[in-house]
């Protein structure tokens, strides 16, 4: 082989091999992981504009390419990142609490486990970053169908224990109401909840006002 095959044969090894990395970084991430690190840094209070390529891509360890061999651009990731976030804090936890067939301890299970998560020292800020950015109208959407996903299950579970249909919605929105509430002061003043010994009778005390009849 003469030095001009050389040339042009070491080149394309050269490419070859680059290409079979790129491959395998491919492989390796795949379009959840780019999700989850774009709701990671939604998370951490830099609103929409944490989510760039190439700040992700530093995060994930990778290339801008393993991010467009998942998406066409950055705001399919945004969509994705918010169907993830619908996923993980809605779907996952009505499914956790739908193996209780008691509807009123199912309501219970519920508002002990959303409350408590706002003390946990892994609390997830990522909901008040998300309406903090309405103006979005990805966001927007998002944030309106996860509020009639909640709203709508929460007036089932009121229908189930016997209320008659607009004050099942009634008690659904109040509900839903403490539980923004309290998300609101548990990030903002955490002080000025109850916790510890005090956290269970403050609790109990709501869930007896949302089951008040006459």
């Amino acid at each position: 082989m003469d030095m001009a095959q050389r040339q042009t044969t070491e080149p394309k090894s050269e490419q070859r091999q680059r290409e079979q990395r790129a491959g395998k970084a491919k492989a390796r991430l795949t379009a959840r992981d780019w999700a989850d690190a774009a709701l990671a840094a939604l998370g951490e209070g830099g609103g929409l504009t944490a989510v760039a390529v190439e700040p992700l891509a530093t995060r994930l360890g990778t290339t801008k390419g393993s991010f467009y061999w998942h998406f066409a651009n950055r705001e399919a990731l945004i969509e994705a990142a918010l169907a993830r976030w619908v996923e993980a804090n809605t779907d996952e936890i009505i499914a956790s609490v739908e193996t209780e067939p008691d509807p009123e301890q199912r309501l219970r299970r519920l508002l002990t486990k959303v409350t408590k998560a706002v003390h946990s020292p892994t609390a997830d800020p990522l909901e008040l970053s998300l309406l903090a950015s309405t103006a979005h109208p990805q966001v927007a959407t998002a944030l309106r169908q996860v509020t009639e996903r909640r709203i709508t299950y929460l007036t089932g579970l009121f229908t189930n224990l016997d209320f008659p249909e607009p004050e099942a919605h009634r008690r659904a929105l109040m509900a839903y109401s403490f539980y923004l509430g309290h998300t609101q002061l548990g990030h903002a003043v955490p002080s000025a909840l109850p916790s510890g010994e005090e956290f269970p009778a403050y609790l109990e005390a709501t869930i007896g006002a949302l089951l008040r009849r006459g």
